[in-house]
């Protein structure tokens, strides 16, 4: 992957897609105040180069029945790079695990658990992740509320 040097205008337009992946080649351009070919083919580098990674949509986890996220800290017997590796893929084999953090520190992984209710994250927490190979203990927090959620990272143009 060619890295880009990033200028005002490649960090804008990563800005924008940021916050509206949607939105227009044509209105990209002039939300940076450029043409749209070359935005085009800016855009195109940006995601040839590594710094877009993809597009999705974000969808309401309440509206289709997911009422629960629940963060699991994981403790692994063994740090061992094999180890460490074999349970990220489990992690990713697990439908209600949305994202897998490794940690440095007391816990070993942080987990994002979407779950239809509780029964279903205490069903997911005592079938599967307590009884996965190589895990020592699981604390688990409830989350009440998002009050903050922005995807990405703060760009400065």
């Amino acid at each position: 992957m060619p890295k880009v040097k990033l200028d005002a205008i490649d960090r804008g337009i990563l800005r924008i897609l940021q916050e509206d992946g949607r939105i227009t080649n044509v209105k990209l351009a002039k939300g940076v105040g450029i043409s749209a070919p070359p935005c085009l083919r800016r855009v195109r580098a940006l995601e040839e180069a590594g710094y877009i990674s993809g597009y999705h949509a974000e969808v309401n986890a309440e509206a289709l029945g997911f009422g629960v996220t629940a963060f699991a800290l994981v403790g692994l017997d063994s740090q061992a790079e094999p180890d460490l590796l074999a349970f990220e893929e489990l992690a990713e084999s697990w439908p209600l695990v949305r994202e897998c953090h490794m940690l440095a520190g007391e816990y070993d992984f942080l987990l994002k658990v979407t779950a239809e209710d509780w029964d279903s994250y205490q069903t997911f927490l005592t079938t599967e992740l307590t009884a996965a190979p190589n895990v020592a203990h699981v604390k688990s927090s409830l989350g009440i509320r998002t009050s903050k959620k922005i995807a990405g990272v703060p760009i400065s143009t």
